[in-house]
């Protein structure tokens, strides 16, 4: 490892707070039988040996002989930051229960599992990583396990080093693949169990169980610092519009929670958009409408804040999208030139999206056609939407001054933040819950259980009032329509737009708009009043308020 810095010299000496029901020994408390939130009888014989288990909730127990036992833990997806945590509350959760108990780490994801490369996570190695940021302890991947070659390659392994239990560290399809494995194995009665812990900062992997994924908390700390030094600095020169596109590819809850931690002039959330069936023009519209009104009041700056995914979920291009999923998911489409596929493309789609496809930027069709991640989708990343809609913007309000609707100057600025907040030093409140999850996990595992996601509620409360326990991943999961086929996934959880914390935006929007109210959260803070350092998102504030 590097040489660290002072800053994380003291944050290693930091003990996250654990639920008074982990700090000493556990009883697991069953409830009722689950089901999954969509497609009951298929889900159910997908996974009948993992599906109907109930909620388990942990409370105070009585001391008992500790289990010696192994544990493997994965990395799996993209970073996001606690994940350290979760593994070094999962190494103390292990141990605490027999010393002799061993964390063995598979290295740079799922593919790991497969391929057999790992290393044992000592004492030394761990106590250099905790409350650090990124993954860099074994690496990550977006290796899918969804094949039984895999399977059984992975039980090799896990057998020849003892290994009763395998954590998987990830989003909704690495916990989707963590419920397949899980399955599997006990379909096999190999003994292996499989835990889940619930990771994305996109924030889409949350139900009624799980109240927020790890990680999220921080990066919207991280990129609401960074919007609001931009907003301090167009307050300023008073001459950009900066338009800035964040994460959250299948959902706005980044962009939501960063709007109302520092209320910029225009956020878009998509699934709103979705749900108008806002067209790109109409998109475009709202925009300059409110560049043309700041201004008439003299006012030639702003920010608007842009969800990654927002091209997906404007009704048109959805449709769009759809489609080409399905011809690209042809073997005919897989043997066509990367050099030809865009007349391919052409050629096979309907007259309505044809015409669609061919009123897009050439660079955004483009993308749309090629473009695909190992899941079939489309990797909005690579679209530069920012500078889309800017352009547009910048069109429309030429247009509207050749009629005198508008009379100001309009100057552009683009931005994209996504890997800045992935790897930040975990906030306070994401080193807390990611070691409870961690923790947590270990107290899974000695309960026998498989085919569960690690989970922690209440946590808008003091951490020693958090809620620890376990929910069946079946229970989370319905059919979605991947690379062609119907596949069992984890639902995402989108913004609720009857929700409180979507509700409290639409209600100042426009006040923000029309208005510099700007707020400048500034950097995350590990060390003071509880005020500052210990708060949660807002998001989270509203929906348990």
């Amino acid at each position: 490892m590097s040489e660290i810095s002072n800053l994380q010299k003291a944050r290693a000496a930091y003990q996250p707070k654990l639920p008074k029901a982990l700090q000493g020994p556990v009883t697991a408390v069953e409830g009722a039988a689950t089901q999954s939130v969509g497609n009951q009888k298929e889900i159910r014989e997908l996974f009948p040996n993992t599906y109907g288990m109930p909620v388990v909730e942990f409370a105070e127990g009585k001391k008992a002989p500790g289990s010696q036992f192994n544990v493997g833990v994965i990395l799996s997806g993209g970073q996001a930051p606690g994940g350290h945590n979760v593994i070094s509350g999962l190494f103390d959760g292990i141990r605490s229960l027999n010393p002799d108990n061993k964390l063995y780490g598979f290295l740079m994801g799922p593919g790991g599992l497969v391929d057999h490369k790992y290393m044992e996570i000592t004492p030394e190695i761990m106590d250099a990583y905790r409350n650090t940021g990124g993954f860099d302890i074994i690496g990550s991947g977006r290796t899918k396990l969804e094949e039984v070659d895999q399977f059984e390659k992975g039980i090799v392994i896990l057998r020849e080093l003892g290994i009763k239990a395998l954590v998987i560290i990830g989003g909704d399809d690495s916990n989707t693949n963590a419920c397949v494995l899980a399955e599997y194995y006990a379909s096999k009665n190999y003994g292996v169990q499989v835990i889940g812990c619930p990771k994305t900062i996109d924030g889409d992997l949350k139900n009624d169980q799980i109240e927020a994924s790890f990680g999220f908390d921080t990066a919207c700390k991280t990129y609401s610092e960074l919007i609001g030094n931009i907003e301090r600095d167009c307050n300023s020169a008073r001459k950009y519009w900066h338009f800035i596109k964040v994460m959250g590819r299948s959902a706005s809850h980044i962009a939501l929670e960063c709007a109302l931690q520092t209320q910029p002039n225009v956020c878009l959330i998509s699934e709103e958009i979705e749900k108008k069936e806002q067209s790109l023009d109409d998109i475009v519209k709202y925009i300059a409408d409110i560049v043309a009104a700041r201004a008439a009041q003299g006012n030639n700056f702003g920010t608007v804040i842009i969800p990654e995914g927002l091209i997906e979920f404007i009704p048109a291009i959805k449709r769009l999208i759809a489609e080409l999923n399905d011809i690209l998911a042809t073997d005919e489409a897989k043997t066509v030139t990367r050099e030809n596929q865009i007349e391919y493309v052409k050629a096979h789609l309907s007259a309505a999206n044809l015409a669609v496809f061919s009123s897009l930027p050439a660079d955004v069709a483009s993308q749309l056609a090629l473009d695909r991640d190992p899941h079939g989708n489309v990797q909005v990343s690579l679209i530069e939407t920012e500078k889309l809609l800017s352009r547009m913007v910048g069109k429309k309000l030429a247009e509207m001054k050749k009629d005198g609707k508008y009379t100001g100057k309009f100057s552009a600025q683009h931005h994209f933040f996504g890997y800045e907040g992935r790897c930040a030093a975990p906030s306070n409140f994401d080193a807390d819950y990611c070691y409870s999850l961690g923790f947590n996990a270990s107290r899974l595992i000695n309960a026998g259980k498989t085919g569960y996601m690690s989970v922690i509620r209440n946590t808008t409360a003091p951490a020693a009032e958090w809620i620890a326990g376990g929910v069946p991943i079946t229970m989370m999961m319905n059919l979605e329509k991947r690379s062609g086929k119907f596949k069992p996934v984890i639902r995402k959880a989108l913004v609720e737009l009857d929700g409180k914390p979507f509700k409290f935006f639409a209600q100042h929007r426009d006040d923000w708009a029309a208005n510099t109210k700007y707020v400048y959260p500034g950097s995350i803070q590990y060390w003071g009043p509880s005020e500052v350092c210990d708060q949660t998102t807002k998001t989270l504030q509203l929906e348990q308020k």
